[in-house]
């Protein structure tokens, strides 16, 4: 698939030279803190060294001291407390970080992981019912709840009363209920991108304080925290930094969880850790226990401290993976088959496929990995309970929410937002809506859209890599700060960088694994060659002749060979030199 090429705004050069001089660093780390925002001493040093004592007061957050008073009430009542939770990595942590919590404090707390096929996504009509028959009193809905009105009224007229801790957007008519969203429109709580574990976090903190306990216990769930930011793809800015940053820290300094350990240990992964292990290790197999099993296994990974346990859970958890990935995999062939065959296909501008007996759990995977091959707003449907069910992704800038607004006689329901939704519809319904679909997408999607973006920070040549005297047996000054930019995110994503004018040495240039291109590459301003390596990129290799001249866009990484680490080039795109733009 071919990419547009997009690169950022240059801050001015003497701002940049000023910046450097301050700061005492490389002209490329001056620009890339600025592109960023960073534009002081001390916005760098909150940057670089983010402080736990810069969190928020909860209380700042609408509704919170409603939520408070009402659970300390609960503890002094001795009443019941059901925390109930999305099936996912952010609903499964926040629903772990208040059950370990309350546990700790006397509540009396039983949790809730709704059944992905049978219940579906957010508040059901089942786990209200299970927290009655329990003889709870209180209900709090973690990473979901906020649009779920009807449901919350239900659950008050049988005398719950309920505290909503959701990050997602509020519609017009908010339940009824206590609700911690930082997104409702009259909440001054100054960040807005918290995930519901974050949301769960503010909640630990402010009984903390109410109940006079030592704010350090806060710390406790950082490692929770980013596990939560990094799964569900939130900015890393801001507070959330901060919150991921330190629990980073603790997932590789003091890992508190024997879950964890036992995860890591069945994945064969060992510390230290980076965000994106987080995003590729750790989260996927959480998610995998909801998408094969239960989100009640993830659950009980994450508190129980009985490390017999830990380990049957975390054994059953990467088996659950493995499924996973097997069904991602002959789903994703099968689909692309038929995708080929499909002499229509060529012509549309979507893609709405449907098969009866598809795996429900990975269909959102599915529909992400075809965007991959056809760039384009994709509906993935399989059959559930006599109806479809159906997973939407979107390219950048269309937004799928409104194309099924627009769709909406066809549908049974939706949900989701710009990028991401969720569907369900009558299957004799299907054909109507693909069509319907399609013109929409049609009508809306610019010839823009229809190209993936690459975005890159900032031209170089990679002799700008090394500082003067540097060794390429040596990692440079620029990585070792780069890797201080850590985590990345939205918001802080990992840099690219783009150099023309470099060749690939050809006794070294080949194809690794499935489809990776491996090489060197050398430059007039150089004088060593620099490993490289692009990550299913290996059907470039058709498109540059030997010898010629290559633009390469990349990222910095590291490389561990027989106890020596070097520098190593992750190849992003590449194109040969007199490729158009």
């Amino acid at each position: 698939m071919q990419k547009r090429w997009l690169v950022k705004d240059l801050p001015e050069h003497t701002v940049v030279k000023q910046f450097q001089e301050e700061l005492k660093i490389p002209e490329i780390i001056s620009t890339l803190l600025l592109q960023r925002g960073i534009t002081s001493f001390d916005e760098a040093k909150s940057f670089f060294r983010p402080y736990l004592r810069d969190l928020h007061d909860p209380f700042l957050m609408k509704g919170m001291s409603e939520a408070v008073e009402r659970l300390i009430l609960a503890l002094n009542n001795k009443e019941k407390i059901l925390v109930f939770g999305d099936y996912d990595v952010d609903g499964t942590t926040a629903v772990a970080q208040l059950v370990i919590f309350f546990k700790k404090h006397g509540f009396n707390v039983d949790f809730y992981i709704p059944d992905r096929y049978d219940e579906g996504y957010g508040i059901s009509i089942k786990g209200i019912d299970y927290a009655l028959e329990n003889n709870c009193s209180v209900f709090i809905a973690l990473d979901c709840g906020i649009k779920a009105v009807e449901k919350i009224d239900y659950a008050r007229e049988k005398g719950l009363d309920v505290i909503i801790c959701d990050h997602h957007t509020p519609g017009e008519v908010l339940p009824n209920a206590i609700i911690l969203d930082q997104k409702q429109a009259d909440c001054a709580y100054p960040y807005k991108e918290l995930t519901g574990c974050g949301i769960g976090f503010k909640l630990i903190q402010g009984l903390l304080e109410k109940l006079a306990l030592p704010q350090e216990e806060l710390y406790h769930f950082l490692d929770l925290n980013a596990i939560s930011i990094a799964a569900d793809i939130v900015p890393v800015t801001g507070e959330n930094r901060i919150i991921a940053f330190h629990g980073l820290k603790q997932l590789n300094e003091q890992p508190l969880r024997e879950g964890l350990a036992a995860l890591l240990k069945h994945a064969g992964k060992e510390i230290p850790l980076s965000f994106t292990n987080i995003v590729f290790v750790i989260a996927p197999r959480i998610n995998a226990a909801g998408r094969i099993q239960s989100g009640k296994h993830a659950v009980e990974l994450l508190i129980s401290e009985n490390k017999k346990l830990t380990h049957q859970l975390a054994f059953q958890i990467e088996e659950d993976n493995s499924i996973r990935k097997e069904l991602d995999r002959s789903i994703t062939e099968e689909i692309l088959e038929q995708l080929a065959a499909d002499k229509e296909y060529a012509s549309m501008s979507s893609t709405v496929v449907y098969g009866e007996d598809w795996h429900k759990g990975v269909i959102g995977i599915v529909a992400s990995r075809l965007i991959e091959t056809y760039y384009r707003p994709t509906v993935v449907l399989t059959k559930s309970n006599g109806v479809a069910a159906g997973s939407v992704r979107s390219v950048s800038g269309f937004n799928v929410y409104e194309a099924l607004e627009n769709c909406s006689e066809h549908l049974i329901q939706f949900g989701g937002h710009k990028y991401a939704a969720g569907l369900t519809i009558q299957t004799e319904q299907i054909e109507a809506f693909r069509k319907k679909f399609d013109q929409i997408v049609a009508t809306h999607l610019s010839d823009e859209m229809k190209i993936a973006e690459q975005v890159i920070d900032l031209s170089l040549s990679l002799n700008q890599i090394f500082s003067p005297g540097e060794s390429y047996y040596s990692i440079p000054k620029v990585k070792r700060i780069l890797d201080q930019f850590e985590p990345y995110g939205p918001g802080n994503m990992k840099p690219v960088f783009m150099t023309t004018d470099v060749f690939m040495d050809p006794a070294y240039t080949r194809i690794v694994g499935d489809n990776h291109l491996k090489t060197r590459l050398r430059s007039p301003q150089l004088p060593f060659a620099l490993d490289a390596i692009g990550f299913n990129l290996g059907h470039k290799l058709n498109e540059i002749a030997e010898g010629e001249a290559v633009t390469i866009l990349f990222t910095l990484e590291e490389n561990t060979w027989n106890n020596k680490t070097t520098l190593q080039l992750n190849i992003k795109d590449i194109r040969p030199d007199n490729t158009p733009d």
